[in-house]
């Protein structure tokens, strides 16, 4: 592919209310991805606050643009540090004996070559510790099987 986006498949042993639950509540995020003022209603301005670094001030800016319960949702991820402005979409699928997720963070090339290579720095936080040890482990403990539960992966990151 071409446009530059980070996509990453992941299936998760785990029903999909579950998973959708934790990714539209607020005290959930700010546990596997950022501390935010999140609420899943098309329209609704949010951010999400991180530890500010002498690149950026911490803060991402974002909107909710789409939601289709408990199937899909889109939110602006906007950084206005590196005039960052992308779109970030997850989509949930039912699985045998889980459910198959698939983040897609689109939009880098939009700022050109500052904004690619933001996007393979954050592709490398999607893919590690955020998608494959975070999420799961919310997941893992919110069923009452603490680390039971190993993500799996399929990471598609277009140039």
């Amino acid at each position: 592919m071409s446009d530059g986006s980070i996509v990453i498949e992941m299936f998760y042993p785990h029903p999909i209310g579950a998973v959708w639950s934790a990714l539209t509540r607020a005290e959930a995020l700010a546990e596997w991805l950022m501390p935010n003022d999140f609420e899943p209603r098309v329209g609704h301005h949010f951010t999400f606050r991180t530890r500010p670094d002498q690149y950026w001030d911490g803060t991402v800016y974002c909107e909710v643009v789409a939601l289709e319960q408990p199937r899909w949702m889109a939110y602006t991820w906007q950084n206005k540090t590196s005039s960052l402005d992308t779109l970030v979409t997850f989509t949930l699928e039912p699985a045998e004996g889980g459910t198959r997720l698939r983040l897609e963070h689109s939009g880098f090339e939009k700022t050109g070559q500052a904004g690619l290579t933001i996007r393979d720095m954050l592709a490398s936080g999607w893919n590690s510790k955020i998608l494959r040890e975070r999420l799961p482990a919310l997941l893992d403990r919110e069923a009452g099987q603490p680390g039971q539960a190993k993500a799996h992966a399929r990471r598609e990151q277009t140039a």
